[in-house]
């Protein structure tokens, strides 16, 4: 299996931490070489190891956040 490249850009937020150390994070990262894309997904404490997660273009995380707005105001 060909080795994935990754350069975190910038970590927006982290969303939750397990007992074992391991983040839950928004980061901007850049895969391959790749234009940045936002990102979700497990991390280990010294982001060696990662958890399967979901990439986002700017659009589509603007499109996320309007639905969890939309969704806070039926609350």
């Amino acid at each position: 299996m060909a080795e994935i490249k990754f350069e975190i850009i910038e970590t927006m937020a982290v969303l939750s931490e397990s007992n074992k150390g391991w983040k839950r994070q928004l980061n901007l990262i850049s895969w391959n070489d790749r234009d940045p894309k936002y990102d979700i997904r497990d991390w280990s404490e010294d982001q060696g190891k990662m958890g399967k997660g979901i990439t986002f273009t700017l659009k589509e995380l603007q499109a996320l956040k309007d639905a969890l707005n939309e969704l806070h105001e039926l609350e």
